[in-house]
């Protein structure tokens, strides 16, 4: 009996990008089209805003600041559009803000519940953000996302800022080395796509990989 066909996916986004979700969701419907093939997703972290304020602030009002009302008014139905499209709900209502401890929680995750579990993490806090207009910084919603992803003790790891901060500025500097934006993937090793590309894209990469294992 052949062993299973195995590829690894390393997929750099910030908690905050929309198009990042966009590529998340889009990534899944390219892997759900090879059911014989145990895949491995991995999340590393980016900042777009790495001095935003962890207190947050008004998102609607930052996009306008950020790209000018005019701008927004063009991008948001475009954005609403795109979701609509994957079944999912965009909202720009809440807060937005730094996304620090969003990559902290994220990176442990991985640590201790291996990729599923990081991976049900990820989706958790962009549905959070993006549908449900909860902060990402908000400490109760990044506890009760990793209870609902599987791990227990979200409170106690975050309540000490120290706690995988070095190793997230660590993978952010090296991950965003030679990156121009987010999400950014990595298909084993070797391919690397950026933005939130059609799942056909991924699909034909995920061919020629396999084509060579």
């Amino acid at each position: 009996m052949m062993a299973a066909k195995r590829v690894t996916i390393d997929v750099v986004v910030d908690t905050v990008c929309p198009w990042c979700y966009v590529g998340k969701k889009r990534l899944e419907t390219a892997l759900s089209r090879f059911p014989d093939v145990q895949f491995t997703v991995r999340w590393f972290p980016y900042q777009l805003a790495p001095t935003a304020p962890v207190e947050g602030r008004n998102k609607l009002e930052m996009y306008n600041e950020k790209f000018g009302a005019a701008r927004v008014a063009q991008m948001m139905p475009m954005m609403a559009q795109t979701f609509s499209q994957l079944g999912l709900k965009y909202s720009v209502g809440g807060l937005t803000g730094n996304t620090l401890d969003s990559h902290r929680l994220i990176h442990w995750a991985g640590q201790v519940g291996g990729p599923q579990v990081q991976n049900a993490l990820v989706e958790e806090l962009f549905s959070n953000y993006f549908c449900e207009e909860k902060y990402i910084n908000d400490r109760s919603v990044l506890v009760a996302a990793a209870e609902k992803a599987g791990l227990q003790g979200a409170a106690e790891y975050l309540a000490d800022s120290n706690n995988g901060l070095s190793e997230v500025k660590q993978l952010l500097a090296s991950k965003a080395r030679g990156i121009s934006g987010v999400p950014n993937f990595t298909i084993a090793n070797t391919y690397q796509v950026s933005g939130a590309q059609p799942p056909e894209e991924f699909e034909s990469i995920i061919r020629s990989v396999l084509d060579k294992q």
